[in-house]
């Protein structure tokens, strides 16, 4: 290689870093945003802060549900043929979310279209960084700039959003979104896929139906609990059942020489399953605290959009503290440490939201706990990532990829759905208090998770990566 192709190189990789990195956060900052419109959507729609919260949910949940099929089209298409196809179905949601005259169009665009459009295009933002950047060093470097975008896109997402609303109009958030997309898609010029595309690669179509039917039925269960307790065992079953069968069919698919939808192999690596269980309870309790958080400021406090997304800015610039140091955390701490820091971190700033709740009236109360949250998930998220991604070789990262965002996101359905199930179902201050505390429970559950991550990196681990 000339000395004048290196440079070259690297500015490649800057601009597909910064393409991809604003990819992953429009996507959160969409998961996060309309939590402080909760008021001023339910009021122009003539809807509730149930129907808001529905909306919110199933665009994470169709996230969660197409993210490993996502994941494995680009072996078929190509990783940036699949990311610029889902940039531009992202748009036309964002787009007919910002004309939605009611509920059902805004589901149709924000939780439908941009939830498809993110599936298809954050995938390939996992495989590309670690295709683009072999050596541990740069691609711990790329994963920190990625994951940091992604965790300020959901803690700032309330920010920026109560800005834009209170200043223009909840429409015009959308709008913004669509923006940020076109720049994307400019960027993505730079992007280069290093692999071809394989078009004898075979989507399990069955596989694709019950993992997304199983999902759907699960969290659907939760949100219905408020409702029907009768209701959501029986959707809780019948999901729990669609998922045994989609096990059993990848099972049968892999012993007859087919491709599954998702290979089973890689749930036989110890270290990246306790990596994905943790990447899980890191986003239900992101999402979980923004929803209920900005859902109890708004209907409880009457506060406006732009007075709670004030509010979150504590959580924004704890992220961003901690985030910005990734890479000197992770040479100095091993990934074990930091994750189970992490969430200890995370479980107190919970407590403490609902102590200072209770006990002052001001905003400020809400300020030391967000602030340990964003600490706690900024110094976790990434080293969780890499983790997961490390552990398999780069012939499997459309599989692993798509899982872990899959495991990720359906933390985040997880988050709002449970949180804000129980906030909704009462909208007290009790009823905020046993919703956070719900979450800090969890949290605990991901503390225990991550002391059985390795201590340091196992030999065995490499034994797995190679199985077929």
């Amino acid at each position: 290689m000339t000395e004048t192709a290196v440079p070259q190189r690297s500015a490649q990789h800057r601009n597909a870093l910064a393409a991809l990195a604003l990819a992953q956060f429009i996507c959160s900052f969409a998961g996060s945003n309309m939590n402080v419109m909760i008021n001023d959507i339910s009021t122009d729609l003539d809807t509730t802060v149930q129907g808001v919260q529905v909306a919110i949910t199933v665009f994470l949940l169709v996230m969660a549900a197409l993210m490993v099929p996502g994941g494995r089209l680009t072996d078929r298409y190509g990783r940036k043929r699949c990311f610029v196809a889902g940039l531009a179905v992202y748009a036309v949601g964002a787009l007919l979310s910002a004309a939605a005259p009611g509920l059902g169009v805004l589901i149709l665009g924000n939780s439908i279209l941009e939830g498809v459009g993110t599936a298809l295009l954050i995938p390939p933002v996992y495989i590309l960084t670690t295709l683009l950047y072999p050596d541990t060093a740069s691609r711990a470097r790329a994963f920190g700039v990625i994951m940091a975008l992604g965790g300020l896109g959901a803690a700032a997402g309330p920010l920026i959003g109560g800005l834009i609303t209170t200043g223009i109009s909840w429409r015009a958030a959308f709008v913004f979104q669509a923006l940020v997309i076109a720049v994307i898609i400019v960027l993505s010029r730079k992007v280069v896929d290093p692999l071809p595309p394989d078009p004898a690669r075979v989507l399990d179509t069955a596989g694709t139906v019950l993992s997304a039917v199983g999902l759907v039925l699960v969290v659907m269960g939760i949100l219905a609990a408020d409702n029907s307790l009768w209701l959501t065992l029986g959707l809780l079953a019948a999901g729990v059942l669609v998922l045994a069968l989609f096990f059993r069919s990848a099972r049968a698919r892999e012993a007859s020489g087919r491709e599954p939808l998702l290979s089973l192999t890689l749930f036989r690596n110890r270290t990246s399953n306790i990596g994905l269980i943790t990447q899980n309870i890191q986003w239900l309790i992101l999402m979980g605290t923004s929803f209920t958080v900005a859902a109890y400021l708004q209907v409880v406090r009457h506060y406006d959009a732009i007075r709670t997304g004030v509010v979150f800015t504590a959580a924004t610039l704890g992220l961003l503290l901690t985030s910005l140091s990734a890479k000197r955390l992770a040479t100095r701490h091993s990934s074990r440490t930091l994750v189970m820091t992490g969430f200890a971190v995370c479980v107190a700033g919970i407590v403490l939201l609902v102590a200072l709740a209770a006990a002052f009236s001001t905003a400020w109360a809400f300020v030391p706990g967000l602030v340990l949250i964003g600490l706690g998930l900024g110094a976790m998220l990434t080293p969780s990532v890499t983790v997961v991604q490390s552990s398999f070789p780069e012939e499997r990262q459309g599989e692993i990829s798509g899982l872990s965002r899959c495991v990720s996101n359906l933390g985040s359905s997880f988050g709002t759905a449970v949180a804000g199930t129980i906030l909704v179902s009462g909208l007290t201050k009790g009823a905020y208090a046993a919703a956070m505390i719900t979450l800090a429970v969890v949290g605990l559950g991901g503390l225990a998770a991550a002391a059985r991550l390795p201590r340091e990196p196992r030999p065995g681990d490499h034994d797995v990566r190679g199985a077929p």
